[in-house]
């Protein structure tokens, strides 16, 4: 299938009535003028001899002459394996791995992707790698929007938070609670899907259904691993799996291999992995429709919040949910971003914010199931 461009100034030409006839040497004048600029550039270079002609291009099917048959032969060569039709599962994301030998990670195929990700760069100038990429992501998104399809959009919520949120905390306690009772309250739990905050709120979607003194015993076999630097941070949640198995409820995850230092964590029963940060930033924004809760963090969270409140002022998707904010001193002393928001509401550059400051659980939770069932004019209560 061939791809045409028509410019209007183009269309307006060929609409004119006014156009003169083609020389009948038109095409003898356009090679003389080749020759000329051919002949300027050779000169050119004898002048400046670091002038260099641009190198030929290394692109792959340099030959084919349309893109869709471009792509369908990238599809056939499937490019690595990195062309999916699932989003990933912890057994798909870490085949490979053995419990009892964390340096087996290596070998996972999480590792193996991240280790050719770097190899080929962050930013490839590979047109295979770049297109082998693209067509993962598709494939995640388009997978990803199948899942949430039967959710009630209202009752998506994301917790965005520090990845250094140690498991011995008491935030990451809390963040275990507040998404356990989301979660068995028919919410679907989101997050960027690693380690800190992010494992949290998967740990608590994980273990909804059971009693406090079973998620104080998982809690308890975490500990020995508080960072996700230490050598048995993965063994143990994989112990934690092995030893209250899930079978009702899930979780979304949303992690990106551009920070693949990071392990994704394997409370999440989905794992929607990108290697495009910023599509994926994107979208793990854009699906919390039912509102966002940031526990303490720094500069990603940072961005998310503003991110976030962009959507909810332009009402981007027709209505505003509600940023949540856990953690009173934090967000208010040590960084005073909800001042900051307050004072911008108050001088209108903000509308639409529906913004709630507290460290109390259940006010939380009322916030986002009041939420839910109510239309877009729905308003904090205070």
């Amino acid at each position: 299938m061939a791809v045409s461009f028509c410019h209007s100034t183009s269309l307006q030409y060929l609409r004119s009535e006014k156009r003169e006839p083609m020389a009948d040497n038109y095409l003898e004048k356009q090679y003389e003028q080749y020759q000329a600029r051919k002949a300027a550039w050779e000169k050119a270079k004898q002048r400046h001899p670091q002038v260099k002609a641009a190198p030929k291009s290394t692109a792959p099917y340099q030959e084919v002459e349309d893109i869709e048959t471009f792509i369908t032969l990238a599809q056939e060569r499937q490019l690595a394996g990195r062309h999916r039709q699932a989003l990933y599962t912890p057994e798909t994301l870490y085949k490979g791995y053995r419990m009892g030998e964390p340096d087996s990670y290596a070998e996972s195929y999480d590792s193996r992707v991240y280790q050719h990700y770097l190899k080929k760069g962050k930013h490839s100038d590979d047109m295979r790698e770049t297109l082998a990429r693209t067509l993962h992501d598709h494939a995640i998104t388009h997978a990803m929007n199948r899942l949430l399809e039967s959710y009630d959009e209202r009752r998506i919520v994301g917790i965005m938070g520090g990845h250094g949120l140690l498991r011995t905390d008491e935030a990451y306690r809390q963040i275990v609670r507040i998404s356990k009772r989301l979660t068995e309250m028919d919410f679907l739990l989101i997050s960027g899907g690693g380690p800190g905050a992010m494992e949290a709120t998967h740990l608590g979607a994980w273990m909804a259904g059971r009693t406090q003194e079973e998620v104080d015993e998982a809690l308890r076999i975490l500990e020995k691993a508080p960072s996700f630097n230490d050598r048995e941070w993965l063994d143990t949640a994989f112990q934690v799996c092995a030893h209250f198995s899930q079978e009702h409820y899930i979780s979304l995850g949303v992690p990106t291999w551009l920070y693949g230092h990071e392990p994704a964590t394997p409370f999440a029963t989905h794992i929607a992995k990108y290697f495009e940060n910023a599509l994926r930033e994107d979208g793990l924004l854009t699906i919390a429709k039912g509102g966002l809760i940031y526990s303490p963090g720094s500069a990603g969270t940072l961005q998310e919040i503003f991110q976030e409140a962009v959507q909810n002022h332009y009402l981007s998707f027709g209505y505003a949910s509600p940023m949540i904010f856990l953690g009173v001193d934090y967000w208010t002393d040590e960084m005073p971003i909800f001042r900051l928001l307050e004072h911008l509401v108050e001088k209108g550059k903000y509308k639409n914010l529906l913004l709630t400051l507290t460290d109390d659980e259940n006010r939380i939770v009322d916030t986002l199931e009041r939420f839910a069932g109510e239309d877009q004019n729905y308003k904090e209560k205070e």
